[in-house]
């Protein structure tokens, strides 16, 4: 039998555990997750001449974090970013490409969709950042979002690291986290569905997938149903 100071000190040890269980899972942050090592490990498989290796730098991505608190809200924080990561890392070749490769060169290299946002001639809105955003109906409410002139100086994404994040993270919000719940097979439809999925592109979705499982295995996170689309 327990007498009842035992009993008190056994139930404060009790609850003591849990408060630091709980405070365990709370202050795992987003720089507790992408930690230095996790960051500078995609960039460690491109090739030191590339572009990105200078320019992407997990202070600029935890900056422009900053101003999307709602990242990681939606899923499990370590699940949601293996996924950014995983088309991050398929859309610049492991944080190298900055800007689209031959973009300029293409024959709609403007990207320019004129039905709800104007264009300006001078000016092409070809992929650039971390998820390669496209298109003048994402660079001009991006930039009235952020803060810069999406339709008149598109480059800034190539220019600026932190702005470059900013519209990944932007475009993440908006058209990938409503879906994450689905799987990963939906976040893939959300960047690049009508080139890739339902066997357009196959090898690229594998890409994809192979990217988040080996993310997801890194923080110690299962990838869950539902990885192709």
């Amino acid at each position: 039998m327990l007498f009842p100071n035992m009993m008190k000190a056994l139930l404060t040890v009790f609850v003591v555990g849990i408060l630091a269980g709980s405070m365990s899972v709370i202050a795992q942050t987003l720089s507790d997750i992408v930690t230095e090592e996790f960051f500078e490990g995609i960039k460690a498989q491109s090739d030191p001449s590339c572009e990105g290796r200078n320019f992407y730098t997990r202070d600029a991505f935890l900056q422009a974090a900053e101003d999307y608190p709602q990242f990681g809200t939606a899923d499990d924080l370590r699940r949601e970013v293996a996924a950014f990561f995983a088309h991050v890392t398929h859309e610049t070749g492991h944080l190298c490409f900055i800007n689209e490769i031959d973009g300029p060169s293409f024959p709609n290299s403007q990207y320019c969709d004129p039905t709800n946002f104007p264009c300006n001639p001078d000016k092409n809105y070809f992929g650039r950042g971390p998820i390669q955003l496209t298109w003048n109906f994402n660079y001009i409410p991006a930039g009235e979002s952020i803060g810069f002139d999406g339709l008149n100086s598109p480059e800034t994404v190539a220019n600026d690291p932190v702005i470059s994040f900013k519209t990944a993270l932007w475009f993440w919000v908006n058209n990938v986290q409503p879906v994450i719940g689905q799987g990963f097979g939906a976040t893939i439809r959300a960047i690049n569905g009508a080139i890739e999925c339902d066997g357009r592109n196959p090898a690229a979705v594998e890409s994809r997938v192979g990217y988040y499982i080996d993310y997801c295995n890194q923080l110690g996170v299962d990838p869950g149903p539902n990885l192709r689309c």
